[in-house]
């Protein structure tokens, strides 16, 4: 029997053709000067052999000449136009070889990736090669690793192809192109026309169903972060200065308080003065002693490698993938694009262990684990039934540089998850003074198992002395201190794959291309503090988000609930509870509701944009959204949502989003624009906080230590005078008389007054109404330190006896606490 292996790359069908040949092969050149056509015989089935490859999708999806012109229709009316999918000239040279091949063939064996899109380019060489011959049997190889052990399983085992999955990929990608066509051809047209700089730049103001949600979440956080306003709150210090029984020299013990913090600043005085002038000790009321745990880490899924790979490793997560799917060609690296966190029962954790015993950094513990420190991976709760976690296939030793970093990272990821979780001894001290409750927690780490690999965690020993119940002890030092809530970051690439990832923007092989499209089309500025880098938006970018926004749609197209709805759509189709028109249809009229909506109120837009612009100065040079624009479906890539990266050979649009060039794009269009990068000019630059992300930290001092988050009150901290007109009573800003204005949004804040600039956009001025009511006798309590104290005594309600090193020291009641 003939048969003809179709892969999806040539380095694919190049490795697959080395395994099932044993390296006995012959090579044939195609008219194609990337592709290949290798001829053997597989000893194993007795069959007659060839493989050779496409380049990623062998087709596009475009309109018809009478809708590709940017003039030729209202923007309205694609999304009724038809669609023809038709091969481009740089493919043409790809199918015209397979089709030769597949005269001559009794079997098609489709070799591309296990994945929704593979199936869909599976489908696309079927057509071609049933145009060549009818009769021919169609099976598809699944495998997960380019490894001897896999492939010739595929290729004993191959299964029928998953027309499902391709069919959702095909709806996917002519709503994309519709949607994507119509919001572009609107947005460009009326912006171009409306905006002076769009007008002068003659730029595409792009559109895709995914890349604007992903644009939102960037901006939604900017706003937050402008919008902040810092709140004042008190907490009580304590700590005890002693020996430490485990190591032998003094070292200082910090107490909790359990309020955590109070933002009345009253109410946290009178108890701190309550407590100073009680007279009593700390007691000891429990200790706590367990053994602990430090779970080890689940298997590695595609959105967890993007995460953990740009906080940890300070790679883009687009480059992220780049690399784990070049080393998944090369055979190192299992299929980097999977949901699943859990192996299977029967999967050989020995053999790939075996592979890293010779490795210098990481030899020593792979060999511990095959001498019996093995224990099984924790199993998380996705499985997409096609690919395992992401693991290492071989080892090499010859990688560097950031290909080194992430075989590193995905290798160790590995060998941690296959070996024993960290134990340690955590020991609990609750005490109460004076009827206020505090606690101390210490760690002793006994066993570090998979921290000897994985230095990405941490956990170290917190050593505090040996307390016993009833115990009781003064105090070494008491203070009542303040700290203030903390702006939030701008997002990080890592936040914001998390964010898509839960609100199921694009998928796990996907993310990446979205956050990649945004920033390209410079609606996103990328912005370095540090070693970290932010997200912040263009003036562009801001601008266009608050004006969709400005319309009050409950299904904003900067929202992800339009997104959301049509990938949970998608995954009807692949299990077969949906066909592909069916979620054309609904899908279609969902967003025909939003553009006649957003095409009515499209002034807010224009407004907002305009504003922006302006107010900001030259937005961008060489175009105000970027390159990329358009509303065509040629000579891209193909993708869930939008676009894969390496399969950008035919079908598919530029990026995939809906909104790239094609053929008939401005140029011959009439449309008043050209698409290419521009170079936005972000809103105005704000500080950014390279520290925890936690909601609340204290201001960078170390005199106050970082209170536990905890659901904020409304604060009322001690008011600042600020002077008001003398004849209106007016509080004014930079441009005249300021308004009132009430806090209305869920915060800690709900409710209060605050006075702003009435003009938009103004001077950003911001006060709080009652930090406008003028001067207050109030003040805050210095940080009152009474160290080694040993002794509290009330001599009479307004003063008191401090007894240090037996010598009796007078003080005020309105010292202590007090300024």
């Amino acid at each position: 029997m003939r048969v003809l292996c179709v892969a999806e790359k040539p380095s694919i069908s190049k490795s697959i053709t080395q395994i099932l040949s044993g390296g006995q092969f012959s090579t044939r050149n195609t008219t194609n000067k990337f592709v290949k056509n290798y001829d053997f015989e597989y000893h194993y089935t007795n069959d007659h052999y060839t493989v050779t490859c496409v380049s990623g999708h062998l087709t596009t999806h475009d309109f018809f000449d009478t809708h590709r012109k940017w003039n030729s229709c209202d923007p309205f009316d694609l999304f009724e136009a038809p669609v023809q999918v038709t091969i481009p000239e740089t493919s043409k040279s790809i199918e015209r070889n397979i089709f030769n091949e597949a005269r001559s063939a009794d079997m098609l064996m489709i070799w591309t990736d296990c994945d929704r899109e593979g199936e869909h380019i599976g489908s696309e060489i079927e057509k071609v090669c049933k145009r060549a011959k009818r009769t021919i049997n169609v099976k598809r190889a699944r495998f997960s690793a380019i490894i001897a052990q896999q492939i010739h399983n595929a290729a004993q085992h191959p299964v029928n192809l998953d027309r499902a999955q391709a069919d959702a990929v095909e709806a996917r990608t002519i709503l994309d192109l519709k949607v994507g066509a119509a919001f572009t051809r609107m947005q460009t047209l009326v912006l171009q026309r409306q905006v002076k700089k769009i007008e002068d730049e003659k730029n595409i103001v792009s559109y895709g169903p995914c890349q604007f949600p992903t644009l939102g979440f960037v901006v939604a956080r900017y706003k937050d972060v402008q919008t902040f306003r810092p709140e004042t709150f008190w907490f009580i210090y304590l700590t005890l200065s002693q020996p430490s029984s485990s190591q032998g020299d003094a070292g200082e013990t910090r107490f909790t308080w359990r309020r955590v913090h109070l933002f009345e600043y009253d109410a946290a005085l009178v108890i701190y003065e309550m407590m100073i002038t009680s007279g009593s000790l700390a007691r000891v009321a429990k200790v706590t002693k367990k053994e602990t745990k430090k779970w080890k880490p689940l298997p590695l899924t595609t959105v967890e490698l993007q995460k953990a790979g740009s906080r940890l490793l300070k790679l883009a997560p687009k480059k992220i993938l780049d690399i784990a799917e070049k080393l998944y060609q090369q055979g190192y690296l299992s299929y980097p694009r999977t949901e699943t966190d859990q192996f299977d029962p029967q999967f050989d954790f020995a053999s790939l262990i075996d592979k890293q015993k010779d490795d210098p950094a990481w030899g020593g513990f792979a060999t511990s684990l095959s001498s019996g420190d093995f224990s099984k991976p924790r199993n998380g709760k996705n499985n997409d039934k096609a690919h395992p976690p992401i693991h290492p296939t071989g080892h090499v030793s010859n990688l560097a540089g950031d290909d080194k970093r992430v075989y590193e990272f995905i290798t160790r990821r590995f060998l941690a998850s296959c070996s024993k979780d960290a134990l340690g001894w955590q020991t609990t001290v609750d005490i109460d003074y004076a009827g206020e409750e505090f606690y101390a927690t210490g760690l002793t780490v006994l066993e570090k198992n998979y921290l000897v690999v994985y230095p990405y965690d941490k956990w170290v020993n917190n050593n505090i002395p040996d307390f016993e119940e009833g115990e009781e002890f003064q105090p070494s030092v008491c203070e009542l201190r303040d700290g203030q809530t903390t702006k939030p970051n701008l997002l990080t690439e890592a936040d914001l794959v998390a964010l898509m990832d839960k609100n199921g923007i694009g998928t796990d092989a996907t993310i990446a291309q979205h956050i990649d499209t945004i920033v390209t089309r410079n609606y996103v500025i990328e912005r370095y503090e540090g070693a970290t880098k932010y997200l912040l938006p263009s003036t562009l970018g801001i601008g266009l988000v608050e004006g969709y926004n400005q319309m009050g749609l409950e299904k904003s197209l900067d929202k992800p609930i339009l997104r959301r709805e049509t990938e949970r759509r998608m995954v009807q189709v692949c299990n077969g509870q949906k066909s592909k028109q069916d979620m054309i249809n609904q899908s279609l009229e969902q967003y025909k509701e939003m553009f006649m909506i957003a095409k009515g109120n499209f002034d807010k837009v224009v407004t907002s944009v305009r504003n922006y612009l302006e107010r900001h100065g030259d937005a961008a040079q060489g175009g105000p959204g970027g390159g990329g624009g358009g509303d065509g479906g040629g000579g891209g890539r193909g993708g869930d949502g939008n676009g894969r990266a390496g399969r950008g050979g035919g079908g598919g649009r530029q990026g995939g989003d809906g909104d790239g060039n094609h053929a008939g794009g401005p140029h011959d269009g009439g449309a008043p624009g050209r698409a290419g990068p521009g170079a936005a000019r972000a809103v105005p630059i704000i500080n950014i906080d390279d520290e925890s992300e936690e909601d609340f930290r204290p201001p960078p001092r170390t005199s106050r230590p970082p209170p536990t988050r905890q659901p904020p009150r409304r604060p009322t901290p001690p008011p600042q005078p600020t002077p008001r007109n003398d004849d209106t009573n007016q509080v004014h800003c930079n441009c005249g008389p300021a308004v009132q204005r009430t806090v209305v949004k869920e915060s800690a804040s709900k409710g209060r007054l605050f006075w702003t600039c009435p003009n938009k956009p103004g001077c950003d001025f911001f006060k709080w109404d009652d930090e406008c009511a003028g001067p207050s006798n109030r003040s805050i309590p210095i940080k009152r330190s009474f160290s080694n104290v040993s002794r509290i005594a009330i001599v009479s309600a307004d003063t008191h006896y401090l007894s240090s090193d037996k010598n009796l020291v007078k003080v005020k009641v309105a010292d202590v606490g007090a300024p």
